[in-house]
């Protein structure tokens, strides 16, 4: 345990659980926002050291090709929400929807939220990365009641309700493979670590393997928002902090995700094993095509990009299902600009939904006119959301589109399917928001652009080019996910 914190990955899991500890005691937000934005930029600095020290293999912790640029991107979505509540947080303040205290406890659970994230992205133990999910999943029930209305307390015991019958799933999953395990390595921590795991996975009992994954896929299914156990996402989108939301799309459910791809390479080491594609390309499809139809019967725009991000989630466990080189790049690919996406649509609506007064799509209207900065923002996430070119979601869909046509024509007709549904969707929405006559009152707000910003030139040069360094690390894990 102690060579563990030794360890060069532990910057990135002490630096934000310090944080947490610090920021229970400050009492003015002010400095508690710089303090958070402080916090999450040495993390994200610690994260980025990790590609100078390289891979790094310890009893417990773990950085290898498949979870280095995750972390990466954990901590870098983590800081420039970090920037954005601190314009956000400061209007709630105003308008006293938030008191001291709460916002002690507020900026405390941020970062203990990005530590238990880059925990269970650094675990080298699958039962540590559960402890570090559940974690997770505990410290947003909190963030998401944090108001403490009627509608935001439903919501957090929804996603507490929800949220513990698939932790209690991925837990049945553990332990599975723990059993599968200990008859060919032995007892001990060494049947539980991921680099043990993944050698001797070819010895394990198939059918504990194949029993382990339909419980992990459905309990981290759960986390990542996938239809049928997707029902405790929009409430939480809808009733929480807008920066938790941005963390919830950014990120969170890419870790429920990193832990099912996991396992995936896990089971699909053992030969005489199920290959897991097909249940994940049917809980993939299922995601998306209901997605798409709910985004037409949104009327809170918050839920409308909840809804977003159970698609999205769905077009990438549907590319990993289906496997290949080409698929997995897509999928990779698709993980990481919907993060940065979403993550931008999110600042916006935060900043929207302030100006506005409401989250109601019907009360928003004309927002290119009465807040042309914010309202040009949003035009421009949701055409990359929808993925329209020349922006990287785009060439992701692309990339799954065109594998699937060239492997699988069949499954072809409801992926492109649902990716049209979606479309039409968030274009009527996004006339209606943006473009329409100006109604209603509209508040002015200290608005943060350069996360929205910063994200979406990101995306927009990555639909362009994409550097040589990522298209190798892209391949090269594409090609250990099998």
């Amino acid at each position: 345990m102690i060579a563990s914190l030794l360890d060069p990955i532990a910057p990135v899991l002490l630096i934000p659980l310090v944080a947490a500890g610090v920021l229970m005691l400050v009492p003015s937000y002010r400095l508690g926002a710089r303090i958070n934005i402080a916090a999450s930029l040495l993390a994200l600095l610690a994260a980025l050291s990790l590609f100078a020290t390289g891979p790094s293999t310890g009893q417990l912790l773990l950085v290898d090709e498949l979870n280095i640029v995750f972390i990466a991107l954990n901590n870098f979505i983590g800081f420039t929400t970090a920037v954005f509540s601190a314009s956000y947080i400061a209007h709630e303040v105003e308008t006293d929807r938030l008191t001291p205290r709460l916002l002690r406890f507020y900026h405390a659970m941020f970062q203990a939220l990005l530590c238990t994230m880059n925990l269970a992205l650094v675990a080298n133990n699958i039962g540590l990365m559960w402890v570090a999910v559940e974690l997770a999943t505990l410290t947003t029930i909190m963030l998401v009641g944090i108001y403490a209305t009627e509608q935001a307390l439903e919501a957090a015991w929804k996603y507490f309700i929800l949220g513990s019958v698939g932790i209690a799933l991925a837990l049945f999953g553990t332990i599975l493979i723990y059993v599968a395990a200990r008859p060919v390595i032995g007892e001990g921590l060494d049947a539980m670590a991921w680099t043990v795991l993944i050698t001797r996975a070819q010895n394990f009992d198939p059918r504990l393997l194949n029993l382990a994954f339909v419980f992990l896929l459905l309990g981290y299914g759960t986390k990542a928002g996938l239809t049928p156990v997707h029902a405790w996402l929009p409430d939480a989108h809808a009733e929480g902090p807008t920066p938790i939301s941005a963390v919830l799309s950014g990120l969170l459910l890419n870790v429920a995700l990193y832990a099912i791809l996991r396992f995936k390479m896990l089971v699909a080491a053992n030969q005489n094993a199920w290959a897991p594609g097909t249940l994940m390309i049917t809980m993939g499809l299922s995601s998306l095509v209901f997605a798409a139809f709910m985004l037409y019967r949104r009327r809170d725009i918050k839920r409308l990009f909840a809804y977003s991000s159970i698609e999205h989630m769905g077009i990438a466990t549907f590319a990993f299902g289906l496997g290949g080189p080409l698929a997995n790049f897509g999928g990779l690919l698709h993980m990481t600009m919907h993060s940065l996406t979403k993550s931008a649509i999110f600042f916006a609506v935060g900043h929207v939904a302030q100006a506005k007064g409401t989250q109601r799509i019907a009360e928003i209207r004309g927002l290119t006119v009465t807040h042309p900065v914010l309202g040009w923002g949003l035009v421009l996430g949701v055409v990359a959301i929808a993925g329209l070119p020349p922006l990287g979601l785009f060439m992701s869909e692309f990339l799954i589109i065109s594998t699937t046509f060239a492997r699988e024509p069949w499954l072809a007709v409801p992926l492109v399917g649902g990716l049209l549904i979606a479309l039409g969707a968030l274009i009527l929405r996004l006339g209606e928001i943006a473009f329409g006559e100006p109604e209603g009152p509209s508040v002015p707000v200290h608005a943060s652009y350069v996360p929205l910003f910063a994200h979406m030139a990101l995306v927009l040069v990555a639909g362009i080019y994409l550097p040589r360094p990522m298209v190798a690390w892209f391949e090269h894990v594409a090609g250990l996910l099998g």
